[in-house]
């Protein structure tokens, strides 16, 4: 039997995003096709101005109505932590901890060659150009323990330690990773408040 074009349309649409496959897909696709209109012409205004109406902050990198984000914008963050993480999402789940209280540093990715992304594809350099220019004390490498994140850490470190010079107004920089309490292989967004408070705590200098 062949399907009518629009849902085919949906279906092909909904198997472009992470994680759904084709049963996900077209289980999303029928589920649509029985709300009211009014809830879909909703959703696809909300797909319409997801990018229009946000902004990466100039700052932090972080996804935002606004640039500078209300964290970068906060007087009271302690502005001399940054922790560094793959996605916005991870800034969410510190969040809700409430036990972190200094700024952030979204790289949008971590390094991995087997799908081409080297450094230059995510913000580092925008990182290194930021800390060399802040006064910035301790910087939180919270990477996932993955692969991928542990080659971003590493990586980070080397460039900080190499474009750090002794003299300059970092050179007393503390770089630490996250402790133990986030398993290996484990996505931040995922691990629950109290995983990542201890993790915080238990960071370790690099």
């Amino acid at each position: 039997m062949k399907i009518a074009r629009p849902i085919a349309a949906l279906i092909e649409s909904f198997q472009k995003l992470p994680g759904v496959g084709p049963k996900s897909a077209q289980r999303l696709t029928y589920y649509l096709l029985h709300v009211p209109q009014s809830q879909l012409d909703d959703f696809a205004e909300s797909v319409s101005r997801l990018k229009k109406d946000t902004v990466l902050c100039s700052i932090c990198k972080n996804v935002s109505e606004t640039d500078p984000c209300p964290i970068c914008s906060d007087v009271s963050r302690d502005k001399s932590v940054i922790m560094v993480v793959e996605q916005p999402l991870d800034i969410l789940a510190f969040e809700k901890t409430g036990r972190y209280k200094g700024i952030y540093h979204v790289l949008h990715g971590a390094i991995n060659p087997l799908e081409n992304v080297g450094p230059d594809e995510i913000y580092i350099s925008d990182l290194i150009k930021r800390i060399n220019k802040d006064d910035t004390k301790e910087l939180i490498i919270a990477t996932n323990p993955t692969m991928e994140g542990e080659a971003t850490a590493m990586y980070i470190n080397k460039q900080l330690k190499m474009n750090n010079p002794q003299n300059g107004q970092n050179s007393e920089l503390k770089i630490s990773r996250l402790g133990m309490g986030i398993p290996t292989g484990a996505d931040l967004e995922y691990a629950d408040e109290t995983t990542l408070t201890q993790a915080l705590e238990g960071r370790r200098e690099l």
